[in-house]
């Protein structure tokens, strides 16, 4: 029994023994296993570390300047035509990205101390530091400079070792493939140094109202003193948090010998001023800044209808030009870094706001509405204002550029008088009916609800006293629908016609469109009569930079198109001058004082929209007038008229005298009242008239009666054109008989 026992033991003995062998077996295994796997891992680690670093560079500091939100600048030419700083525009981001010269030394030492005192020394990675933030297990105080611009890039603030490995690894192949100068320009930057401000120049401008080149030893560490806890050590908001390290920054800079004990004195004793400080006085540099950005907006806090319109063009002119989305046009404004070199004419824009915002020449101060552009001959918008009153916010609507209304009777000179001219089937003195026409179903009347005198008149005298029955003849008898819509819009670039339901003689004739014509287009169209025929489209800058000094946009060569010859041009600027000098004249009271003035009115048939649009030898503008909820506007004349000459005689107050000079293509000639031809010895009434070179009148051999315009005017659908005939005879009664627009 006992040997059974014993023999018993040893078994389960060398049981315990096997099992503890396959155990250790199984461990020794698991163990192999990790340091496999360790090895391999670490390998990856080793391998993926000299790859990172030793590689391309995984951050190009020139792509990433180009792609941080940088402020846009706009400029504009003063009096003595010297571009000059009006405005910025950023969104959250404001920066301004200075080079690494003109960043004043005291305030790179002053980061460096307070940051990264061996920033010259290592290699993009503090060790020591780095070791203890992986003891310690959080981010405070191991990052080098260097690690901190991997961060201000990325964007990457997580606190995750593996986010600190890919930081390290990419620090480390910043300052392989960049100088110190490179990484320290980029960081000083991109750092947020509080209120909006990115970067050591807005941050400077912002707390101090200067450049960051002007900042002295004390003024720079409490720049840099803000980096840590932008808000608590803001020195606007927080100056006693922001002076005490402060006083830290300097030490660190005196104790790494980067300034003198008598430097580390003057810095600490020296009296800091801010922006809000009721000592600060702003530097001549600060102020003309200040006084510009002013000029740049209205009578309110807002930016004006010129800035807004800006903005909206090289938003445009962005995607067209540069294939832009409206989103990257709209960031690359807020936050491109563009330098963008406005055409506004800073004075102008300054009276005319100051008019509009007064309401001053309005015959209602209270509720009317009104809008105007005026622009030089070549298409250079020098002003903009797009409603009456106060401006109460940015890029609202914009009247002058963005709300079509009815253009009434100013609509005639594009529509008909000036393609007639231009295809020779009328002159100043042809002869036409007054006498209304139909089409359609539409019959025209003039503006005291009758059908026309049923006298002739001339194209001269018919323009002047705004006949509907006239330029209505003259499409549908004369040139033709087709003809006349294809001037309007593709001559003269009224952009806001309906083909469906704009080419008709209803809207061609009276300019009864479905939405109407902007102030903006309306100028650029009339420029043309005052240019010698030319079309420009409408600018408002000279050209764009890119943050990098690359040309983007150039309107500086604005080449114009030729839509009308020379002598029609000519004839129908003296055609317009007569609606303003004539005694008949629906602009008579309202020419520019001292200058040549040539206009079109325009009234829409339920008066609800009153236009005044011309030139003087110096602007061209178009006014509306109206209600934003179309109404009747009873006052006396043409409001739209009375801001015009209000707007146009301010302007043109100290402006030396000027008049057209007349080109070559149209001459003037004395004419028969009674034939409209070439007066002769024989003719006893006479008046002067101005005429294409190549369609004179044949002279007046005799005074007899013969319509010019034969056509059934009982006619409901005239489809088919008919060429001008001979002029007829009429009285110089009927010729000088005055009918209100």
């Amino acid at each position: 029994m006992p040997q059974k026992g014993s023999s018993a033991a040893k078994k389960k003995k060398r049981k315990r023994l096997n099992d503890m062998s396959n155990a250790g077996a199984f461990f020794i295994s698991l163990l192999a296993i990790f340091c496999f796997t360790l090895v391999i891992v670490l390998g990856y680690v080793f391998i993926n570390a000299v790859t990172v670093v030793a590689g391309d560079p995984v951050i190009n500091l020139e792509s990433a300047r180009n792609n941080q939100n940088q402020t846009s600048f706009l400029y504009a030419k003063d009096s003595d035509g010297k571009q000059v700083e009006v405005l910025r525009l950023h969104g959250e981001e404001n920066r301004i990205w200075v080079d690494f010269d003109k960043i004043p030394k005291q305030m790179k030492d002053a980061f460096i101390a307070l940051e990264d005192k061996r920033f010259n020394s290592h290699h993009g990675v503090d060790w020591i530091r780095t070791i203890g933030v992986f003891v310690k297990q959080n981010d405070q105080g191991g990052s080098t400079i260097t690690q901190q611009l991997v961060k201000n890039i990325t964007g990457n603030n997580q606190v995750t070792y593996v986010r600190k490995y890919n930081e390290i690894l990419s620090a480390l192949n910043l300052e392989k493939n960049f100088s110190k100068d490179e990484i320290l320009e980029a960081y000083l930057n991109t750092i947020y140094l509080g209120q909006g401000c990115y970067g050591v120049e807005t941050a400077s401008e912002t707390y101090f109202g200067k450049a960051v080149g002007e900042l002295n030893i004390a003024e720079c560490a409490v720049i840099a003193s803000i980096t840590q806890m932008p808000y608590s050590y803001d020195p606007i908001n927080n100056p006693e948090n922001n002076r005490k390290r402060q006083i830290y920054c300097l030490d660190e800079m005196l104790d790494q010998g980067k300034i003198t004990k008598q430097e580390y004195d003057d810095a600490v004793n020296y009296k800091l001023i801010y922006t809000n400080d009721p000592d600060y006085v702003p530097n001549e540099a600060e102020l003309e800044r200040r006084e510009n950005e002013r000029n740049a907006k209205d009578s309110s806090e807002f930016q004006s209808f010129y800035v807004d319109y800006v903005i909206d063009d090289v938003i445009a002119r962005l995607q067209s030009d540069r294939g832009y989305s409206y989103n990257e046009a709209r960031d690359a404004i807020y936050g491109g870094g563009l330098r963008i070199y406005t055409a506004v004419d800073l004075d102008v824009q300054k009276k005319t706001e100051d008019i509009y915002v007064n309401r001053k020449g309005f015959e209602d101060k209270k509720n009317a509405q009104s809008a105007i552009t005026i622009m030089d001959y070549k298409g250079r918008v020098v002003a903009i204002v797009g409603q009456a009153g106060v401006k109460e916010g940015n890029r609202v609507l914009n009247r002058a550029s963005s709300s079509p209304r009815s253009p009434g009777s100013s609509i005639k000179p594009l529509t008909s008088y000036s393609p007639a001219i231009e295809l020779n089937e009328i002159t100043w003195s042809s002869y036409l009916l007054d006498s209304a026409v139909s089409y359609g179903g539409w019959r025209t009347h003039n503006a005291d609800g009758g059908y026309g005198s049923g006298s002739n008149v001339t194209v001269q005298n018919a323009l002047a006293r705004s006949l509907n029955t006239i330029p209505a003849r003259i499409i549908i008898n004369m040139i033709g629908i087709d003809k006349s819509y294809d001037y309007l819009v593709n001559k003269y670039h009224i952009t806001t016609a309906v083909e469906a339901s704009d080419k008709s003689a209803a809207p061609l004739s009276i300019g009864s469109m479905t939405y109407g014509a902007t102030s903006l287009e309306m100028t650029a169209a009339y420029a043309a009569f005052g240019n010698g025929g030319y079309y420009y489209k409408p600018y408002s800058f000279y050209y764009i930079e890119d943050a990098n000094g690359r040309i983007l946009i150039d309107n500086r060569n604005n080449k114009g198109e030729q839509i009308i010859s020379t002598g029609t041009a000519e004839v129908m600027r003296h055609l317009l001058m007569t609606v303003t000098t004539s005694s008949y004249g629906t602009g008579s009271s309202y020419k520019v004082s001292g200058f040549q003035t040539y206009a079109k009115t325009g009234t829409t048939d339920d008066n609800n929209d009153k236009w005044f649009v011309g030139g003087t030898p110096y602007y061209v503008a178009a006014v509306w007038y109206g209600y934003d909820i179309p109404e009747y506007i009873s006052t006396w004349g043409n409001p739209a008229g009375a801001v015009y000459k209000t707007v146009f005689d301010s302007i043109h107050e100290d402006l030396p005298d000027k008049e057209f000079e007349d080109l070559d293509g149209a001459v003037q000639k004395e004419y028969c009242l009674e034939t409209g031809k070439l007066a002769s010895s024989s003719c006893y009434s006479t008046a002067t008239g101005w005429y294409k070179k190549d369609n004179v009148p044949d002279y007046c051999t005799g005074h007899y009666y013969s319509s010019g315009d034969d056509s059934d005017d009982e006619e409901e659908d005239v489809k088919t054109t008919k060429p001008a005939a001979t002029q007829p005879q009429t009285s110089a009664a009927a010729e000088n008989k005055t009918e209100n627009e």
